[in-house]
């Protein structure tokens, strides 16, 4: 099974995941993703993703100077944001013990 087209069904509810608990710039979200496991994460999928979820009034912007090169965006959660994040993490989890289900009585378990 191909990585990528797993990324883009649950890329959204992994950026809002990363910004839960700290507030992030593009390269930095991306960087988290990567440590979490998602090293197959495209740089321009996470800033479109990012520009989605801002325009869908999930996340707020604010621009922080930086002393070693351009001022960066970052992206925080905003109270619409949590929501869709809590609601998106229930399908999710919903979604996945059902399919671990399927897998473990085929015998297919890890």
């Amino acid at each position: 099974m191909d990585t990528t087209q797993l990324l883009k069904g649950v890329l959204d509810l992994a950026v809002l995941a990363v910004l839960r608990e700290e507030d992030g710039y593009g390269y930095d979200i991306l960087r988290r993703l990567r440590e979490a496991g998602l090293e197959e994460v495209g740089d321009a999928s996470v800033y479109g993703t990012l520009r989605r979820l801002f325009a869908a009034g999930l996340l707020t912007t604010y621009v922080v100077p930086s002393e070693s090169g351009p001022h960066r965006k970052y992206y925080a959660l905003n109270a619409a944001g949590r929501d869709q994040l809590t609601r998106s993490g229930k399908l999710w989890r919903s979604f996945a013990t059902t399919m671990d289900s399927l897998l473990d009585d085929r015998g297919m378990a890890a």
